[in-house]
């Protein structure tokens, strides 16, 4: 295990590193050493050995890679969270894409930045996660403010007005007042149930997540008061939100024999 050590002080911040690459983390190790206010008091390779020695030295703020051996750095932050709450992560690491921001966000890390950091950036992103606040680099902010934009994009497209009619562009459009309080976007999953489509290909036709799908179906089952998707269905037919199919039409030809 590799140590090093800050400014001395009362108000110190005590770090572990938590890299699996020795060179990566010595690295941090000497360059957190030259910032005041931060004590260094180790280092670790895996999410397994982090989790030893957070309990052991009880730091502050763990600074976390993400793909290590044994135990990933997504695992680790979760446990770490869990166990020992009084230690905020923050995420190191070279991985600024949806696969590892988010879980690891979801897991508990309080900051995200990434290994093309200088040191007056991880220390920012030390102080404000023992602030309170998000430690999170300008490369991060500009990806979750993307990613905020696309969901947002989602629900834009539909105008609420002040008596319940639902405004919409585009195809798919419900026409409102909308009963029981659903939202537009819920009457419009509505319709798409009533067409016999999946949770997955609801969600693929709304460029939504298969999670975003099954919480607007629990919130417009619990509206109408119905069960199950048949009971669904015959609501949305009930109440003008979806039309059932009509009669088949009959195709030209010979008359079959008896």
């Amino acid at each position: 295990m590799s140590e090093g050590r800050g400014a001395a002080g009362p108000r110190a911040v005590r770090v572990l590193v938590v890299d699996d690459q020795i060179m990566v983390r010595e690295g941090i190790v000497l360059l957190l050493g030259l910032l005041p206010g931060i004590e260094v008091v180790g280092s670790a390779g895996d999410g397994e050995e982090a989790l030893r020695l957070v309990a052991e030295v009880s730091p502050d703020v763990a600074l976390m890679d993400l793909r290590m051996p044994r135990c990933d750095g997504v695992e680790a932050t979760r446990r770490i969270r869990a166990e020992h709450p009084a230690t905020q992560v923050v995420v190191v690491t070279t991985y600024a894409d949806d696969e590892w921001l988010f879980p690891a966000l979801k897991a508990g890390a309080r900051g995200y930045v990434t290994k093309d950091a200088d040191a007056e950036e991880i220390a920012r992103a030390i102080e404000d996660v023992m602030s309170g606040q998000a430690g999170l680099s300008p490369k991060v902010q500009r990806r979750l403010l993307e990613r905020l934009a696309t969901s947002t994009a989602d629900t834009t497209d539909t105008t609420d007005f002040a008596d319940g009619t639902a405004a919409k562009t585009g195809a798919g459009a419900v026409p409102g007042p909308l009963p029981d309080g659903l939202t537009p976007r819920e009457a419009e999953v509505l319709t798409l149930v009533a067409e016999g489509l999946s949770n997955a290909e609801i969600a693929r036709r709304l460029h939504i997540g298969p999670a975003t799908v099954k919480t607007h179906i629990n919130n417009l089952f619990a509206k109408a008061g119905v069960r199950d998707r048949a009971q669904a269905v015959r609501y949305a037919y009930r109440s003008g939100i979806a039309q059932p199919p009509g009669p088949a039409t009959p195709t030209s030809g010979p008359e079959p024999g008896p």
